[in-house]
């Protein structure tokens, strides 16, 4: 179970890493006032997925100790 959240963890770091960096540069930003406004046209649902994976590969590595140490 531990190996699978190493995996999960993993994959859910490199995932929020590339999908963020993709929605950030999807931003547009422009001037009104004297404040700067941004515009995302991005897809935010990868990077929220890839989150969800890197919390349950994390969950999972925190279950394997404890079952190992029990």
């Amino acid at each position: 179970m531990r190996t699978a959240g190493i995996v999960f963890s993993i994959l859910g770091i490199v995932g929020t890493l590339v999908f963020g960096i993709q929605a950030i540069q999807q931003t547009e930003t422009f001037s009104f006032f004297g404040i700067d406004i941004g515009i995302s046209q991005a897809n935010w649902t990868p990077v929220i997925v890839s989150a969800i994976i890197l919390v349950i590969g994390i969950v999972m590595m925190s279950f394997g100790r404890r079952s190992a140490t029990n």
